[in-house]
């Protein structure tokens, strides 16, 4: 019986050898695993600077009141508002609590113009045939400072990429320039006449606003403690206090203000650099 099962152990215990010697051979020959958990995060304060770019805005339609003599008020609107295309810069100090939640408050600034037109839908002048309607063209220059404190989520680093989603809140300063009043005859005749088509200027008015914003975009670690941070942000701000109003309504008794505007609404591509400090 021995004889028989000796040679079967022998036979058995030699399998066992090669199939282990196989299984090493499949270590050598297998490639190592990547790990995506580890992050090059340094937790901490951190100080930030950035650039943004607001490719598309919309403000809405401006809306203000015309004072004639007597006191009688009308409400008139901005038919089309246009908004130019600011550049933004900013910058700010963060807190970094792990590698997945952070914070910071950031200042920015930007400016911008605007440019549209309102049809007061009146004669331009007795002259005039009926039917005809006098309407201005408007411009204005205003400045802002948004002041912010926002929150992140980081959603893990692989391989030094970090995607990230984030929502801020605050106020925005607004500081409008003197808006002006070009009146034209709608037919392109004529000449408008009267207290209320004069060709004028208002004088600008400021403001604070609440803000919020939306926030999506990467870090790329271009060291443990210096990061490039690329996204896009959306924007918010209310409406508010636009212009006063003109020199020859105030002669007539009017005071206070006389244009507001609708607020804007910006989309931004932003690009800039996180510091881990200490």
């Amino acid at each position: 019986m021995f004889r028989r099962i000796a040679p079967l152990g022998i036979a058995v215990f030699a399998g066992l050898l090669a199939t282990g010697a196989f299984a090493s051979d499949l270590d050598i020959i297998n490639a190592p695993e990547i790990d995506v958990s580890g992050s090059a995060v340094s937790e901490g304060w951190y100080l930030r600077g950035d650039l943004g770019y607001s490719g598309w805005m919309k403000g809405g339609k401006p809306d203000y009141k015309t004072f004639s003599s007597g006191g009688v008020t009308a409400q008139e609107s901005f038919d089309s508002a246009r908004f130019s295309k600011p550049f933004s810069y900013g910058a700010g100090v963060g807190y970094q609590f792990n590698n997945f939640l952070r914070t910071d408050l950031t200042t920015d600034f930007f400016n911008s113009t605007l440019s549209g037109g309102s049809n007061v839908a009146r004669r331009c002048s007795a002259s005039e045939p009926v039917g005809t309607s006098c309407s201005y063209s408007h411009e204005a220059d205003y400045s802002a400072t948004n002041i912010m404190a926002n929150g992140y989520i980081d959603l893990g680093t692989y391989a030094g990429f970090t995607p990230y989603l984030g929502a801020g809140a605050g106020v925005t300063y607004v500081r409008w320039d003197d808006t002006t009043f070009n009146p034209y005859c709608e037919n392109g005749t004529g000449t408008c006449s009267g207290t209320d088509y004069l060709k004028d200027k208002a004088e600008g008015e400021d403001s604070w606003r609440f803000t919020y914003a939306l926030m999506a975009g990467a870090s790329v670690d271009l060291t443990n403690r210096i990061k490039l941070d690329v996204g896009y942000r959306y924007s918010d701000t209310a409406g508010g206090k636009m212009f006063k109003y003109r020199p020859a309504e105030q002669n007539l008794g009017a005071s206070g203000t006389k244009g507001h505007d609708d607020g804007f609404q910006k989309h931004e591509i932003r690009a800039g650099i996180r510091i881990t400090t200490w």
